[in-house]
């Protein structure tokens, strides 16, 4: 799961956002007793032992798999053989994208202070130094506002300014339109200072200081003291990486093929730093067991199971698989069942998210399946995992998810101890048998099923069995 959705999502269910009505059937569902005969079917197999294993093979075995990463690849290696030992066939799909590499040597030394070691922290998408560094004098130069310039020779030098009122890119630009050659922007609370400023534009090399290394510079100026500083930033810079995704395809049957396709998705990228055990070893581990139980199963429906990549860089994989479907694929396409942080003891209840906030036919058959094997199930409005790029392709899409997120999410602590094989089971029952559901034979046909633009309560208990 990305940073910028976590933030959304969590923000949703602990601040009041926009959440919408319950999804809940509240009522007895007719014919669900023979459903519930379809559902054993499928839900009996279900073995928490095997999903525990991949989520181990991945955030132990493996551990942190940053996109574009020789680790990434292993885990979609991994995750092709899992594919291919249940008889699907498998497609690794390469694609290529651009993102920021780290600085390989970032420091500031100040001449006037001794015994007292900076420690800065670089800013994303800063330009390098010269591999001799910066020196220059250092000048205070307030909030960074323009006005904070007018009238103040900055030109060749370093300007230190305190953080607040303006985003970091404006005072960074201003820095540079006043002729700066360094920025060093120091925290206005306890803690670290990590930020970015943006990968284009007129900027110069950017630095983040603590509160308590911003004021010691301060201090020496507002004495009258000269400050000359050397500010270091080598080996950052805009590199091409490659990621992948993992396609495996379990075929309709051949007589009873209505052409129509679902899709079952979930990220096996992490967030530097982190194992992802969780986020989401856990989505690719239940991901991997529902292939496993559906693959023997006869269909009259077109599954593929698949693992995107870089998805913690804003989707980029489910964006890329989405653009390589054709019009005609996309019009038979009639649902994606997305998995995304779904295996952390410490994070709530089993939800669905859809990118609009309203129901479709994938939550729609998961509440229902929740009703018959779980418990009844919630939806709420959140995009930024895999099912957004799917739902803006006019597929009728969801995430599946636990609520409230885990405390440990994109961190190191997202790790194998904080696992529950009984969340990511019940996970698997829910999302397998509502798959199953759609999939298995003499469901509707493709011309009632595809996506509406409204969203529609599908009769899949009226149907014949």
């Amino acid at each position: 799961m990305n940073k910028w959705k976590k933030a959304v999502l969590s923000g949703t269910l602990a601040a009041g956002m926009v959440m919408m009505p319950l999804a809940i059937y509240q009522t007895p569902i007719k014919g669900q007793a023979a459903t519930q005969a379809f559902d054993n079917k499928i839900v009996k197999k279900i073995d928490a032992e095997k999903i525990y294993g991949h989520v181990f093979e991945l955030s132990v075995g493996i551990g942190e798999r940053a996109a574009g990463t020789d680790a990434e690849k292993r885990a979609a290696d991994y995750i092709a053989d899992q594919y291919r030992s249940y008889g699907l066939d498998v497609d690794i799909q390469p694609f290529k994208f651009q993102t920021y590499k780290e600085a390989e040597d970032v420091s500031l030394e100040i001449n006037e202070i001794t015994g007292k070691k900076f420690e800065p922290h670089v800013f994303g998408y800063s330009p390098n130094t010269p591999d001799e560094g910066v020196t220059s004098e250092v000048v205070y130069a307030g909030l960074g506002t323009a006005s904070d310039f007018a009238g103040k020779d900055v030109t060749g030098k370093i300007v230190l300014i305190q953080r607040g009122e303006l985003t970091f890119a404006d005072k960074a630009a201003n820095a540079a339109a006043a002729g700066a050659k360094a920025v060093l922007i120091y925290n206005n609370t306890a803690g670290t200072l990590k930020s970015s400023i943006p990968s284009s534009g007129n900027y110069v090399p950017t630095l983040g200081l603590t509160q308590e290394e911003g004021v010691a510079l301060k201090t020496l100026l507002d004495e009258g003291q000269a400050v000359t500083a050397t500010v270091k930033v080598i080996g950052a810079g805009i590199v091409t990486k490659t990621s992948h995704n993992v396609i495996a395809t379990k075929k309709a049957h051949t007589n009873h093929d209505t052409g129509q396709i679902l899709y079952v998705g979930s990220h096996h990228d992490s967030v530097p730093g982190s194992p992802g055990a969780s986020d989401n070893a856990s989505g690719v581990g239940v991901n991997l067991e529902i292939a496993r139980i559906l693959s023997s199963q006869q269909t009259d429906t077109e599954i593929r199971f698949i693992t995107f990549g870089a998805e913690e860089l804003g989707l980029l994989g489910s964006y890329h698989y989405v653009s390589t479907l054709t019009a005609e694929e996309a019009a038979r396409s009639v649902g994606m069942f997305n998995f995304d942080m779904v295996g952390s003891k410490n994070a709530g209840d089993m939800i669905m998210f859809t990118v609009d906030g309203k129901r479709n036919v994938v939550t729609n058959t998961g509440a229902s399946a929740g009703m018959r094997v779980f418990k009844p199930l919630t939806y709420g409005k959140v995009g930024r995992s895999d099912h957004q790029p799917f739902h803006e392709r006019g597929i009728q899409a969801a995430a599946f998810s636990y609520a409230p997120l885990e405390p440990e999410y994109h961190q190191p602590t997202d790790t194998i101890d904080k696992i529950s094989k009984e969340k990511m089971e019940n996970m698997a029952k829910v999302v397998s048998a509502g798959v199953y559901q759609i999939a298995r034979k003499d469901t509707p046909a493709l011309e009632w099923a595809k996506p509406a633009p409204k969203p529609v309560e599908p009769p899949f208990e009226n149907r014949p069995l």
